[in-house]
């Protein structure tokens, strides 16, 4: 039963602290789980009451419904975050910027010339792995803070009214943007800058768990717990579908308010949390106004996102919401022959046909040398009617790669990879 966890870090929110690591993801005020409804869920008749808190009876139906109404629009509190994926850490993941912060990549380092190293695109792949500690705030919908801190490291992402401030202490980077020149609304622009990361927060990823539901799912109450110091019931959600990965997925609902406190994720295969989010602190009032305030420090090297996109647009020749991150993704779909998804519910797998040759491998025709001899250590060689191929496998997710390259994935096991190429032929 899930239980406080230390908060980690200060308690005091703060810019111009010097990360070695520097982390950053989107906060999102709570946000009901619209389109949710008991009858297109396969709900198991069950009903808490049993551990501890001791709290009133309640059925699966009643608490998903709890959780659609719920309308908190001011809290602030600590997020405990924790991935296990079975993937090694990421740091210094610079990456595209996209839009916010001009669609060109940071250099090794986090050092960037156009503030790639404060754009929340940039720090989206270190949440892969590890244990972050993640300090949020929200005031309705136009105000909302949240900063990632380590013992010391520091990034925030500020949003008010039409205002957005990425900061990042490491480069000693604030990227500004409002928004200006997108779809020619400026009050709708802010809320889409930090749009790309999601599922920051226990009230995102319930969310994204509960439209999922269906009829290959089933979804029960099971207990009570205490979560950030507040009672809730703890939902229960497991998949029907053999062939996934996912065991099970439990989610903590604030007994007052229906406000997911914490969901966990846990692989069939056993073992810790895949995916672990819970406040170890939380407070419904409203927040200081101050927390949605950000001055750059002295001595910052300020980027007007709003420039830098435009410049991305015009090189690109087109505009566009998040143009650079989106024409790359669109260039390497088209290469690859197109992105399809096939199956339903939690054994869903995507696939990109491939238009030439698989990995290099360090025998047959094509060796790849010592890239093809690496790739060789790694996964389980296959085959079937569609050829063969290798499957690469983390605690969650499959991907099989065929010699063709076609590449099939999911949150599924290796022989329903094996069965959709199969079935492709």
């Amino acid at each position: 039963m899930p239980r406080n966890e230390p908060t980690e870090g200060t308690d005091e929110w703060g810019e111009g602290r010097s990360p070695k690591r520097r982390k950053a993801v989107r906060y999102a005020v709570p946000v009901a789980v619209a389109g949710v409804a008991a009858a297109t869920i396969g709900l198991v008749p069950a009903f808490a009451g049993s551990g501890s808190p001791d709290l009133p009876k309640i059925s699966a139906q009643d608490l998903i419904a709890k959780i659609a109404s719920s309308d908190v629009q001011q809290l602030s509190g600590t997020v405990r975050v924790t991935t296990d994926l079975g993937l090694p850490s990421l740091p210094g993941m610079g990456g595209a910027a996209g839009s916010f912060g001009g669609g060109r990549g940071g250099e090794q380092g986090g050092k960037s010339d156009d503030g790639a190293s404060a754009a929340p695109q940039s720090k989206l792949m270190e949440l892969a792995s590890g244990a972050h500690t993640l300090r949020v705030a929200a005031d309705g919908p136009d105000k909302q803070r949240v900063s990632i801190v380590d013992k010391a490291a520091e990034y925030s992402l500020v949003h008010n009214g039409k205002e957005v401030w990425a900061y990042d202490s490491g480069s000693n980077t604030a990227v500004h943007s409002t928004g200006a020149g997108r779809h020619g609304d400026r009050h709708h622009a802010p809320k889409d800058l930090p749009g790309d990361l999601k599922n920051a927060t226990p009230q995102d990823l319930a969310k994204q768990a509960l439209k999922a539901a269906g009829d290959t799912t089933s979804v029960t109450v099971d207990g009570t717990a205490k979560v950030a110091g507040r009672d809730a019931y703890q939902l229960l959600i497991k998949p029907k579908q053999a062939a996934s990965t996912v065991g099970s997925i439990r989610v903590a609902v604030d007994a007052a308010n229906g406000t997911p406190l914490k969901f966990t994720l846990t692989p069939k295969s056993g073992g810790p949390a895949a995916v672990d989010v819970g406040y170890t602190n939380v407070d419904f009032a409203k927040p200081d106004a101050g927390l949605f305030s950000f001055t750059p420090p002295k001595g910052a090297k300020v980027v007007d996102g709003d420039k830098e996109r435009a410049k991305t647009e015009r090189e690109h020749g087109k505009q566009g919401k998040d143009f650079g991150a989106r024409k790359g993704a669109e260039d390497f779909k088209k290469g690859l022959g197109g992105l399809n998804v096939v199956g339903k519910g939690w054994t869903s797998i995507a696939t990109i046909k491939g238009t030439g040759s698989g990995l290099p491998s360090a025998k047959g025709p094509g060796a790849g040398g010592d890239a093809g001899k690496f790739l060789d250590s790694l996964g389980d060689k296959v085959s079937g009617s569609f050829g063969s191929g290798r499957v690469f496998s983390t605690r969650l997710v499959n991907a099989l790669i065929t010699d063709n390259g076609t590449v099939y994935v999911g949150a599924v096991d290796k022989q329903a990879l094996i069965d959709a190429a199969d079935a492709a032929k």
